[in-house]
């Protein structure tokens, strides 16, 4: 599933169809009754792993989930088109991935300071939230969108163990330091992410997500499914501390 630093790039990429008139939409989850021809692409906006496209009579939320997938300028020849939408100097083409129509206020409910890839995140919310659940694994806590919107599992891991923490840490455990050291490692790193996969480097960069050995002891790396999502955790028994 892409990462919120992904979300935000395929945001760039599609920025330039801004402002822009519609001259053609596509796909089979463009409602029937839809009369958004014509329409002009007003703003685009990101919430973690969502986007969203807005005109001034609907608004599309996608979802690119597990294996979704979008396409610049023409689309593919496929048949898993879920939404095309087609201006005069081409087009945004979205695949395999959930399509939905939602109104305004839906954004205005959204909560912009959990977003890590946000102007408006906020630390220290995050923190109080953190603390009013003591018995939460950190590994769950990263991957909870309410929490931390745009964290994925590559997130997570190479977060915790630049914070030097075991994933099945519970929050209530961790000294004050390490839970604001977690929670801001969990941000940078989603910029150095973003940075890292717009080069097309991003793996190379990887210190513990997949790796065999620890890069500061040279032990094995552990995986294992960990809190109560089950997703795979890679942590190093040695140099990432359980609380």
């Amino acid at each position: 599933m892409p990462e919120g630093p992904t979300i935000v790039l395929m945001k760039e990429d599609l920025q330039k169809f801004v402002g822009e008139k519609l001259t053609e939409v596509s796909g089979s989850e463009v409602p029937k009754d839809s009369k958004i021809k014509g329409g002009i692409l007003r703003d685009i906006k990101t919430f973690g792993k969502q986007t969203y496209l807005i005109f001034d009579t609907i608004i599309f939320k996608v979802h690119l989930m597990m294996f979704g997938s979008y396409s610049l300028y023409k689309r593919k020849d496929i048949d898993t088109l879920k939404l095309g939408l087609t201006f005069k100097d081409g087009g945004m083409y979205f695949y395999t991935c959930v399509v939905k129509v939602i109104d305004e206020s839906y954004l205005k409910k959204i909560d912009w300071e959990v977003d890590i890839m946000s102007d408006k995140w906020n630390p220290e919310k995050t923190e109080k939230t953190l603390k009013a659940t003591p018995k939460m694994m950190i590994c769950d806590a990263l991957m909870n969108q309410d929490i931390f919107s745009g964290v994925g599992n590559i997130i997570k891991n190479e977060a915790l163990f630049k914070a030097g923490i075991h994933p099945e840490s519970l929050i209530g455990n961790l000294p004050p330091k390490k839970l604001q050291k977690i929670i801001a490692e969990a941000r940078n790193y989603g910029f150095d992410f973003k940075k890292w996969k717009k080069a097309n480097v991003l793996s190379k960069h990887f210190q513990i997500y997949h790796q065999k050995n620890c890069p500061i002891c040279g032990n094995e790396v552990i995986k294992k499914d960990t809190g109560k999502s089950k997703r795979t955790s890679f942590f190093c028994e040695n140099d990432q501390k359980l609380y």
